[in-house]
């Protein structure tokens, strides 16, 4: 079929003619939709983070190591909007178990997590974002999935396969839990109790013992009113040295129901006008199901069959009728059946239909329904707009007096990347909306090589990079690589993320999307035609174009980060600004800093561009214009981003170690080399005798890691109560066993020359700020000598904690007054990101006796290419033989996207 190109009578592709060619901006609507869009797109710029992280999973005792990439715009470059970056590890009960603020360079940075040798196997959450990103909505963060096993002093492995059912109406699960040790041999006879939690209720307490094959049936009925309610199981297995070890099984569903939606083309079916129907099949774990069956009107007829191709979606056609009523009759994997209906086709109305099948062109229908065809002119002033990341890329009026239209628009007038095509009506008001995912070779050409094809273990490695741009022209542009031995870190390829899933489809839709590196893992009709239904099947929603008519843009709530900063009021102590105070912010960490300033009329100052490192002690000193110190300081606090529920809860992992034999292995092996040799840092837990509290204490809002009331002695504040106002360590001397004070610091009995970790409400200060903390603000103290107390928390724990939950729980940053006009301060400063370790078996130096089980054999964050796109990378070999494989990504200056994955054998 012949289709008409693009004319300035049909549909006017958007250069600067077509915007600058109206009488005026406002004018013309079309003038005004491209005005109203720039305007928001200034207003709003949208930041993307990415993150290249060095594996796909990772073990207790690892590192995380992750190159940060910060884009701006359509276009994909490196944002200098913002210069801080936030990146928190969450673990599975929403929970941020770490965090550190990176400084930015021109959109980029690196850092990393220790994971030590105690933290608890299980899903986790890597999260990313910028302050600027918190006004779009944590929707758009980066936010990955990741599993973290243990293998180091795990006696414990628990394996769950859920069925369901019903009973009395209710929905029944079977959960059989299979309980081994880490060779595998099952626990046989073993006592075992457990707790079923559902949406944070607890609903269900059972127990039982593990038959011949170590399996316990752990059955439980959905008493909540959601019938997609997710939880947990924790189960609690008694050992043959009568030891409990806890382990807890993730809940992803309460049924095997499946909910099937259909999603007509453009949004809603019009009768008398065919139309694309694209559906999805989503288990109640949240994860694609396949299935089958037919389109059937009220009469019984077979209109048409469907099944899916890809993840639970597909297409099919329909052009519905007036007075017809349709539904599908599906059929499910297991050969039950169910029916879904349609939704209802519309008399007057539009499909808006794009053909993205047909090589270089998108085919564009406009297809009025059966009414509009009726009138005289049902496509005359129709206005279609095409706009990616904000930016305007096509626009343009139907023809006058035409019933339908069809046309051809290059791809190559857009970006790689989603493109939202709005169909409006001569009086602005959007009328339909289609997705398109445009796939043109514009990425970065990158070339990799090796100086040969196969090494030998320990062998040095010289790896060559040339990075081109689309036209074959060398660029500079900046890249991360990793290797990792493939042998120890099985994966699926095909599901793996990447800078192209990721920055040009994931970070703008809203919701869940299954396996996204699978649209990008290779380039061929089916996965090109699987992308499209996911753009028929998935919304975008960075913006409603009626806001953006109507000039009612969002506020802004979050400024971007430049630097950090200090800032505040003064006020007297009846709440009035004093101005022109003289305020002096110091610190004696790292050396003597004072820095000075005078506050404003309204008693406000600012210490701009700090650099200082995470959780260090400040003091700032106030004091009235003529000086005196009666005056009280409060500091602005940034409050901390809430942790929402995870959007990709169909990634967690029931059975996380399944699949993760060999890779358990090498982590166990490794950390056991690592001890021997005394590199590094690991925790080793002794027995020893605990002298504990004996009573029962309810600790509320502890940040204990252990738990709250988990500890070697509890306090509350009913314990230091009406002891007047002295120092907090005054009081506390000779009332914490195993605690002396030396001017105020506590230290452990058990010896050590370093005071005692002090946790304030799950920030970490320096003990000498203990004195700092009024008495009366103290909720609850809890200290944690032991080993098995002090173990989660890795080398902090070495001297022993002490763990104080104030009444007010202060959020972020804390401050203490302890005089007039004095306050101190330890806000969260800048984490220094550490270097990748790579033994150089070229030196001497380096130890040869020791084995190298690195699974992750190299990791390098920055790499720059020269003028002429090249640059090298060397390391040498771990003692593994078989596959390394090397992931390399990045962009240039253009914000042109590359990645290039390379293979090299170790025999």
């Amino acid at each position: 079929m012949k289709y008409r190109k693009l004319s300035a009578g049909l549909l006017v592709t958007v250069v600067i003619t077509l915007i600058f060619g109206f009488t005026g901006p406002g004018d013309d609507l079309l003038g005004k939709l491209v005005d109203q869009l720039y305007k928001w797109r200034a207003e709003h710029p949208q930041e993307k983070v990415y993150l290249h992280l060095d594996k796909p999973y990772y073990a207790a005792g690892d590192d995380i190591w992750f190159k940060a990439y910060v884009t701006i715009g359509s276009k994909h470059q490196l944002s200098a909007f913002s210069e801080i970056l936030n990146v928190d590890l969450i673990d599975e009960n929403d929970s941020v178990k770490r965090s550190v603020k990176l400084p930015l360079t021109s959109g980029l940075t690196n850092g990393d997590f220790t994971l030590p040798d105690t933290i608890a196997a299980g899903n986790y959450r890597i999260r990313a974002y910028t302050n600027w990103m918190r006004n779009a909505g944590d929707d758009y963060f980066y936010d990955k999935t990741i599993t973290i096993v243990s293998a180091i002093n795990n006696k414990v492995s628990t394996r769950t396969n859920f069925t369901y059912g019903s009973l009395n109406g209710k929905e029944k699960v079977n959960a059989l839990i299979n309980f081994t040790d880490q060779n595998g041999t099952p626990y046989v006879g073993n006592d075992v109790s457990y707790q079923v939690v559902l949406n944070g209720k607890i609903i269900f307490k059972g127990k039982g013992v593990t038959d011949d094959k170590g399996n316990l049936d752990a059955a439980f009925v959905n008493t909540t009113p959601s019938p997609a309610a997710t939880g947990h199981i924790i189960t609690h297995i008694k050992l043959i040295d009568k030891k409990v070890i806890t382990r807890t099984v993730p809940i992803k569903a309460v049924s095997n129901k499946v909910d099937v939606q259909f999603f007509p083309e453009s949004g809603s079916l019009v009768n008398g006008a065919q139309s694309k129907v694209a559906f999805k099949a989503v288990g109640a774990d949240g994860l694609g199901t396949d299935i089958k069956g037919n389109i059937v009107d009220d009469q019984n007829k077979v209109i048409t069959a469907f099944n899916s191709t890809h993840l639970g979606m597909g297409v099919f056609n329909l052009k519905p009728e007036s007075g017809r009523v349709y539904k599908a009759r599906v059929v499910y994997a297991d050969g039950s059946e169910g029916d879904f209906n349609l939704p209802k086709a519309a008399d007057d109305g539009y499909v808006l239909n794009i053909d993205n099948t047909t090589g270089d062109d998108l085919v564009v229908k406009i297809l009025p329904g059966t009414s509009l065809m009726r009138s005289g002119a049902p496509t005359d002033g129709l206005i279609l707009v095409g706009q990616s990341g904000g930016e305007i890329y096509y626009a343009g009026k139907s023809p006058d007096g035409g019933k339908t239209f069809t046309s051809a628009i290059p791809k190559s007038k857009f970006p790689t990347g989603i493109v939202q095509f709005t169909l409006f009506s001569e009086k602005g008001e959007p009328l339909n909306e289609r997705l398109v995912f445009i796939q043109n070779p514009d990425q970065l050409k990158l070339s990799v090589s090796a100086d040969k094809q196969q090494y030998s273990p320990r062998e040095k490695v010289t790896i060559s990079l040339n990075a081109k741009n689309k036209d074959g022209n060398p660029t500079i542009g900046s890249f991360s690589a990793s290797v990792i031995d493939m042998s120890k870190v099985p994966f699926d390829e095909t599901a793996e993320e990447s800078i192209f899933s990721n920055v040009l489809l994931t970070s703008d839709l809203k919701g869940y999307i299954e396996k996204p590196g699978y649209y990008f893992a290779s380039d061929n009709a089916k996965t090109r035609a699987d992308l499209d239904v996911l753009m028929l099947t998935q919304g975008y929603r960075r913006f409603e174009w009626k806001q953006v008519i109507n000039d009612a843009f969002p506020p802004v709530v979050y400024q971007p980060e430049k630097t950090l900063a200090i800032s505040g009021h003064l006020k007297t102590f009846g709440g009035k600004p004093v101005p022109n105070g003289k305020v002096t912010l110091f610190t004696t960490a790292g050396g003597t800093f004072i820095l000075d300033t005078v506050a404003d009329a309204q008693g406000k100052f600012t210490f701009n561009n700090l650099v200082f490192r995470d959780s260090i002690k400040f003091v700032v000193q106030a004091r009235t214009a003529k000086d005196r110190k009666n005056l009280e300081i409060e500091l602005d606090n940034i409050a901390p981003q809430p942790v929402g529920k995870n959007k990709n809860t169909p990634d967690i992992q029931v059975s996380i170690n399944d699949g993760l034999s060999t890779y358990l292995q090498n982590s166990k092996k490794l950390f056991n080399e690592q001890v021997k040799y005394g590199i590094g840092n690991h925790t080793i837990v002794l027995k020893e005798v605990v002298v504990k509290d004996t009573r029962v204490t309810a600790v509320q809002h502890s940040s204990n890691l252990n738990g709250p009331g988990n500890a070697d002695q509890v306090l509350t504040y009913k314990d230091i109560e009406n002891m007047g106002n002295q120092q907090l360590s005054n009081i506390l001397q000779g009332r914490l066993v195993g605690v002396i004070f030396r001017g105020g610091v506590p230290y452990s009995t058990r010896g050590g020359t370093r005071p005692m970790q002090l946790v304030i409400d799950g920030v970490y200060l320096e003990g000498d700020q203990l004195d700092n903390i009024v008495a009366s603000d103290v909720a609850s103290i809890e200290v944690l000598r032991s080993g098995g107390n002090t173990a989660i928390y890795g080398f902090r724990g070495g001297n022993g904690l002490i763990v104080i939950t104030t009444k007010r729980g202060d959020e972020g940053a804390v401050y203490n007054r302890y005089a007039p006009g004095v306050v101190t301060y330890s806000p969260k400063g800048y984490y220094k990101a550490r270097e990748f370790y790579s033994p150089q078996y070229d030196d001497p130096k380096t130890n040869t006796q020791m084995q190298d089980l690195r699974s992750t054999i190299y990791w390098r964050p920055s790499i720059i290419t020269d003028k002429d796109g090249n640059a090298t990378l060397s390391f040498f070999n771990a003692d593994g033989k078989g596959t390394c494989r090397i992931v390399i990504e990045g962009l240039d200056a253009d914000g042109t996207l590359g990645r290039q994955v390379y293979k090299y054998k170790v025999e």
